[in-house]
């Protein structure tokens, strides 16, 4: 059970980021900078999904979960600058516009990024990407908590 609890953790994670990528290069949906940062802990998961087969114990889940609320940490905050509840990066929103003159404006637009954190490019159910990551990645979390949980009770 503990084996099937790490592969099922370990190969959501995995799973989320190959959506991921599949919506870059085959949807042709650029990330944005929120996009990425939440790829990161899911790879750490996978890999930590490997070294906890391998490795007997409780430590290696209770990095995974970590992992997996890291990314739903992100997915949510960046479903947040998303609805607008709060501003995101500067380096991945616009900054406001009033009061700028032409020059600053424009000096803005140009230096503005390729692709913005606060737009939501696709969304199922009223839920963007990140929503889904977010709810996805709580989810593997408890997975990974009952593979240390189980690994404990082993041990």
């Amino acid at each position: 059970m503990h084996r099937i609890l790490i592969i099922l953790a370990a190969g959501g994670s995995a799973a989320l980021l190959l959506g991921a990528l599949g919506f870059q290069y085959i949807g042709e949906m650029a990330p944005c900078k929120l996009c990425y940062w939440q790829r990161y802990p899911h790879a750490a998961a996978a890999g930590i999904g490997v070294l906890a087969l391998l490795i007997p114990g409780a430590a290696l889940p209770y990095l995974g979960m970590l992992a997996a609320l890291a990314t739903a940490g992100i997915g949510a905050y960046h479903t947040g600058v998303e609805r607008g509840l709060w501003e995101g990066p500067s380096t991945c929103t616009s900054g406001p516009i009033g009061g700028l003159s032409p020059d600053q404006l424009m000096e803005q637009i140009m230096s503005a990024p390729l692709v913005r954190c606060d737009e939501v490019p696709w969304e199922m159910l009223s839920l963007s990407m990140a929503s889904w990551n977010a709810i996805a990645s709580f989810g593997l979390a408890l997975l990974w908590i009952a593979a240390a949980n189980h690994a404990r009770k082993q041990g």
